[in-house]
C-alpha cells in the first residue's frame, strides 16, 4: 500500500497528524506507564524510536504519546513525530524518498497565513501574576546534564519593528523562572535580527512561542536563506504544503499572532539589554544534547523572554523532540534537501536527480547528491552543483557525490559507491577555511591547528561518481526483472531436511 493510500486523512493540526500515525501500524505508541519528565522520558524514548546519533543502544521506532506525565495531571508529552523519513512521508501524503521535492513544489506555490477570531489555542488562558510554567506545563528536562527544563520544539514567531515583516524559527528554550525563559540564537537567525532592531529602541520584542503543530507548518519553518531570505514568510510555505491556509489569531497578551490549531502558545516579550547565563539553574555547563550528538555548552549570555500569558487547548499536548537523532534530521534535512534541489535545479536542470541530507549529519552536515551524467559536458558539472549546494547552505559541512544508479537513502549502497569509484587523491576537494555551523565541535584550534578562528571548517567533497569517459565500464551487474510477491507467501508444508 502506498503512503497516498495511506493518508487519505487530511492533516491540519498536531491531532489529526496523530490520528492517522494511529492508525498506520507501527506508527505510534500511546502509554499510560507514568513517566518524570526530568531525564526519564527521553531516556525512554531514546530506546524506542530516536536513532543515530543518539548514543546506541537506539533505533528508529515509532512515535510515542506519554499519557500519565508525573506531576502533571491530565498532561500529555508526543515525542518522534517526525522521527522517521518515513513516517513524515504519510504525514505529507508523499513517498518517502520525494519529500524534498514536495517542499521545493510548496515553495513555487505558497499560501499566506489569514487570521481569524477565534482559535483552538485559546480554549484555556492563564494570564496575569501568579503564572508558574514550571508547573503548568511538563518541559522535558533530555539528560540529567541539561541546563533545565527546555521547550524543544517551540516555534517563535516575531514581526520586524522596522518593516513589519514576519519571521517564524524554532530556537533552544530553557525554562529559567517561573515566568521567564531563556532563548539562544545561532548566528543570523531573522528574529535575533528583530530583536536587536527593537532593543536600539529600547523596546521588546513581542513573540509567540507555539508548541504542537502540524508537521508541515514545523518542516517550513526550517527553510534558511537564501531559500526563503527576510521577508518571506514560512508559513506561505507550509500553505502551499497543506493546499490551504495557516490559521493565525491574535495574542491575548501580546501584539503578536500565534498559530491557531497550536496546542499550547507561550506568549511574551524578548528584553531589550537584558541576559542569563543558560545553566544558572543547574551550574552543569552544558545546555542540552544538540543535533551533532554531543551536549552543547551552555551560552554564558542568552536573551531572556518574560512570559505574559499561556493559552492552550483543552488537555493540550505538549510535542518534544529528544535532542539529536532522525526527528531532527528530518526537521533540518527535508528544508535542506528542497534547498538544495531548488538551487542546483535552477543553475543546472535535469542534473541534480535527489538530495539526501545524511542523518549522521544531523540533517545539516552532510548531504549526498545524486547526480547524472547525460553528455561529455556533463564531467565536472557534479563537483559544481556540490559547490552550489556548500553555498547555498552554510552550515553543510561535507558532501558526497553518486551517480543515478546509487540509492542515496542507503548507506551501505553510498560506501560501496566510495570503495568503487572514489580514489582519495583524485576523488576529494578540500575548501578549507569557511564558516560552518556554530555547533560542529571539531570547528576549534585544539582539533586543528589550521583552524584560526572558532566556527570556520574544512568543506570537504568526495566525488563518487564515474568519469564520463570510462562510464560504460562501471555498469552494475543487471539480474532479471521478476515480481518477487508470489516467492514470498510463507510455506505452510513442514521442513522436510
Amino acid at each position: 500500500m502506498s503512503n497516498t493510500q495511506k493518508s487519505s486523512a487530511k492533516v491540519t493540526d498536531l491531532r489529526s497528524a496523530l490520528k492517522l500515525l494511529e492508525s498506520i501500524p507501527g506508527q505510534l505508541l500511546r502509554t499510560d506507564e507514568p513517566v518524570d519528565p526530568k531525564a526519564e522520558l527521553s531516556a525512554v524514548y531514546r530506546h524506542v524510536g530516536a536513532g543515530c546519533p543518539v548514543l546506541p543502544p537506539t533505533k528508529l521506532g515509532p512515535a510515542m504519546l506519554f499519557q500519565n506525565i508525573k506531576g502533571f495531571p491530565g498532561a500529555r508529552v508526543a515525542v518522534g513525530v517526525m522521527a522517521s523519513r518515513k513516517r513524515v512521508g504519510y504525514l505529507l501524503d508523499c513517498p518517502p524518498e520525494r519529500v524534498g521535492f514536495k517542499l521545493l513544489e510548496a515553495l513555487d506555490h505558497p499560501v499566506a497565513p489569514v487570521v481569524v477570531k477565534e482559535a483552538a489555542c485559546q480554549e484555556v488562558v492563564h494570564k496575569g501574576e501568579g503564572i508558574d510554567i514550571r508547573t503548568l506545563l511538563p518541559a522535558p528536562t533530555n539528560t540529567p546534564e541539561d541546563a533545565g527544563p527546555y521547550f524543544t520544539m517551540g516555534m517563535l514567531r516575531a514581526t520586524d519593528p522596522e518593516t513589519g515583516e514576519h519571521d517564524v524559527t524554532i530556537h533552544r528554550l530553557c525554562v529559567q523562572g517561573p515566568d521567564t525563559i531563556s532563548v539562544f540564537f545561532a548566528p543570523g537567525r531573522h528574529i535575533a535580527t528583530f530583536r536587536e532592531k527593537a532593543e536600539k529602541m529600547g523596546k521588546p520584542l513581542p513573540i509567540s512561542i507555539n508548541i504542537g503543530l502540524d508537521p508541515a507548518v514545523y518542516l517550513s519553518c526550517c527553510f534558511e536563506p537564501p531559500t526563503t531570505p527576510l521577508g518571506c514568510d514560512e508559513l506561505s510555505v507550509a500553505g502551499g504544503l497543506r493546499g490551504q491556509a495557516v490559521e493565525l489569531v491574535k495574542c491575548v497578551s501580546v501584539d503578536e499572532y500565534a498559530i491557531a490549531h497550536a496546542e499550547v502558545v507561550i506568549e511574551g516579550e524578548i528584553m531589550p539589554g537584558v541576559t542569563v547565563r543558560e545553566d544558572q539553574n543547574s551550574n552543569t555547563g552544558h545546555a542540552m544534547p544538540e543535533f551533532p550528538g554531543y551536549n552543547g555548552p551552555a551560552n554564558p549570555k542568552v536573551n531572556l523572554i518574560k512570559v505574559k500569558a499561556i493559552t492552550t487547548r483543552r488537555n493540550p499536548i505538549l510535542q518534544s523532540v529528544a535532542g539529536p537523532g532522525e526527528e531532527h534530521v528530518s526537521l533540518a534535512g527535508i528544508p535542506t534537501e528542497a534547498s538544495i534541489l531548488h538551487t542546483t535545479h535552477q543553475a543546472m536542470p535535469g542534473r541534480v536527480q535527489n538530495v539526501y541530507a545524511h542523518t549522521s549529519g544531523g540533517g545539516k552536515l552532510l548531504a549526498v547528491i545524486q547526480f547524472k551524467k547525460s553528455i561529455p559536458s556533463d564531467e565536472g558539472r557534479q563537483r559544481q552543483a556540490a559547490i552550489l549546494a556548500l553555498a547555498c547552505y552554510s552550515e553543510l559541512k561535507n558532501v558526497i557525490l553518486v551517480d543515478e544508479d546509487v540509492d542515496l537513502f542507503d548507506t551501505n549502497d553510498v560506501l560501496w559507491a566510495m570503495q568503487t569509484r572514489y580514489q582519495g587523491n583524485k576523488s576529494t576537494i578540500f575548501i578549507p577555511g569557511v564558516i560552518g555551523h556554530v555547533l560542529d565541535p571539531s570547528q576549534c584550534s585544539d582539533y586543528s591547528n589550521e583552524i584560526i578562528q572558532r566556527g570556520t571548517t574544512c568543506k570537504t567533497i568526495f566525488d563518487c561518481t564515474v568519469p564520463w569517459p570510462i562510464k560504460d565500464k562501471f555498469k552494475r551487474a543487471q539480474f532479471l526483472d521478476v515480481d518477487p510477491a508470489p516467492y514470498l507467501v510463507p510455506s505452510t508444508k513442514p521442513l522436510d531436511i
